[in-house]
């Protein structure tokens, strides 16, 4: 049956029906409509009340890890010009105090290719940061692979750096 035609028959039967069949077809209709306006209306709106919840926590968390690093790269830009020699320097010295022997650095004009062989994985990450603190020195290039030490985490492989211009 169509709507109108299913609403003509109502209207026709529901003058004969018995006061109890009304009330049951009014109860129906009404469960019907709520049912309707749970689905159409509050289900969806509770869905996202649950999920914004979570949302907002991870936007907060990305929020404050971005301030950090803009914090972090306005106060690398703010630190004065180094020069060739003493960015040299301090990465020379960098490699010698936090990767040892495992390191080994060959520098062609502004690049410089820091050989890796067998390097802890947090020794790598710290030497990293304080070549791009110290030295100004920017990886642009990482071929790495994990090494077969069992049970430390290392890095054989190599990685290219900018170094400030002469």
């Amino acid at each position: 049956m169509t709507s109108p035609s299913f609403l003509t028959g109502l209207r026709a039967r529901w003058p004969a029906m018995g006061s109890r069949e009304r009330a049951l077809v009014l109860t129906a209709g009404g469960v019907v409509g709520l049912a309707l306006v749970w689905w159409v209306g509050v289900a969806p709106a509770l869905i996202v009340m649950r999920q914004t919840e979570g949302q907002q926590r991870r936007l907060d968390t990305q929020l404050e890890h971005m301030q950090r690093l803009a914090a972090e790269a306005q106060a690398m830009q703010s630190r004065p010009a180094i020069k060739y020699d003493d960015a040299l320097r301090a990465l020379e010295s960098s490699i010698k105090q936090g990767l040892g022997s495992g390191a080994q650095l060959n520098v062609a004009g502004e690049r410089a290719t820091l050989t890796l062989k067998n390097v802890p994985a947090g020794a790598l990450a710290q030497w990293l940061t304080l070549a791009r603190v110290n030295a100004r020195a920017l990886p642009v290039e990482a071929r790495l692979v994990r090494g077969a030490s069992p049970g430390v985490a290392t890095w054989d492989g190599a990685l290219v750096l900018n170094l400030p211009p002469r």
